[in-house]
């Protein structure tokens, strides 16, 4: 995870962004307007931190009129912006960072080095180069008194075989004269040649060029520096024809742009009169849309009212045409008739019942007085 956080300005405070490594379009899109907001109100304009969920097409629209006021040019479509990402993007928060500095009076400063320790390494190197010197001027030494030594080898080989034919004499004697007589070699002349080509490639001294030489360097920008000479020259003659062309152009381009200008001044005053037509127009649209959201709001409670009362009506016309209910009034009153008469001859019975019993009753009590009378 990656977080911008920055410090409360007088215009608008920016929170922690949190920037993930896999991010969708929505998050992306939020940070890069809040990042922008917080860039322009740096940068001296009264700019509202957007929300995540406000419109991207507004806040888009917004965000690159910022960028017009401030005489740069957007020739690219504000689509581009949505994905939050990508070169467009760059190129919008690279004009508000520098607006930024620009309102904050930002300037660079000269950088201060510090001061390098010199390493044993190069001291060691310098060492270096210094024997590699001391050897080749010893190297030279020797080879001037080897032939200088030669040469009085060769001269004084007459006086050595004069020694030699003498022989021990100006050894012993004391007297330390050079000999009288000439000395004559006997050695071959072709043979000595030979021997001399054989041993002379043992004799060569050769010395590698080392790199860290401080020669090589001086020599390499030389000719660096003459290279550079040579390719100025040219160069700059063609760097003043393509400076007298770009001028050229330029100012006919300013020139075409101030007579298209005036020739379009008109129609852009239209035009601007028509963007404001157009957003009275959707002004008006809102306000209209917002009433006819409430009265279809309405009408959808009325039409649920009418369908409930239709769903009853229907329920009611259905059970007045319906001849059921008489089947089954007229059913229950046959079952009346029959249970009235069922009752009619049950209490019938019950009456005669009744009576038979009261006739027998008084039939007895009838008996039983003839019996007391007649005195039984």
């Amino acid at each position: 995870m990656k977080t911008i956080s920055a410090e409360s300005t007088t215009s608008n405070h920016l929170t922690d962004i949190i920037l993930p490594f896999q991010q969708t379009l929505e998050s992306s899109f939020f940070a890069f307007t809040s990042l922008t907001a917080w860039l322009l109100n740096i940068a001296g304009r009264v700019f509202d931190h957007p929300q995540e969920y406000d419109d991207p097409n507004a806040t888009i629209s917004s965000i690159l009129d910022e960028i017009r006021q401030f005489s740069y040019s957007v020739d690219f479509p504000p689509a581009k912006l949505k994905t939050g990402c990508g070169e467009q993007c760059l190129y919008v928060l690279d004009r508000a960072a520098d607006e930024a500095l620009k309102f904050k009076k930002f300037t660079w400063t000269r950088p201060s080095y510090p001061e390098e320790e010199v390493d044993e390494d190069n001291i060691i190197d310098d060492e270096s180069e210094l024997n590699l010197q001391k050897v080749e001027e010893d190297m030279l030494e020797e080879q001037l008194e080897e032939e200088f030594e030669d040469e009085e080898h060769l001269l004084d080989l007459h006086g050595l075989g004069g020694l030699s034919k003498t022989g021990g004499k100006s050894m012993d004697g004391g007297d330390g004269s050079r000999p009288e007589e000439i000395m004559e070699s006997s050695t071959d002349a072709a043979e000595w040649k030979l021997e001399v080509e054989r041993v002379l490639p043992q004799l060569k001294v050769t010395i590698r060029t080392d790199n860290k030489d401080w020669r090589v360097h001086v020599e390499q920008m030389h000719q660096h520096k003459e290279g550079i000479e040579t390719s100025l020259i040219e160069t700059k003659t063609y760097l003043d024809k393509l400076h007298d062309e770009i001028t050229r152009t330029l100012e006919k381009i300013g020139s075409r742009e101030k007579y298209i200008n005036n020739q379009l001044e008109h129609l852009l005053n239209e035009f601007r009169a028509n963007q404001d037509q157009l957003a009275e127009t959707k002004e008006k649209y809102k306000q209209g849309s917002g009433g006819v959201t409430d009265r279809t709001r309405s009408l959808a409670e009325v039409s649920e009212e009418l369908d409930k009362i239709k769903q009853e009506m229907e329920e009611r016309g259905s059970h007045m045409t319906d001849g059921a209910p008489l089947v089954n009034i007229k059913k229950a009153l046959q079952k009346l008739k029959t249970e009235m008469q069922n009752m009619d001859i049950r209490s019938g019975v019950v009456e005669h019942v009744i009576l038979q019993t009261r006739l027998t009753g008084k039939a007895n009590a009838l008996e039983n007085d003839d019996d007391e009378d007649f005195g039984y």
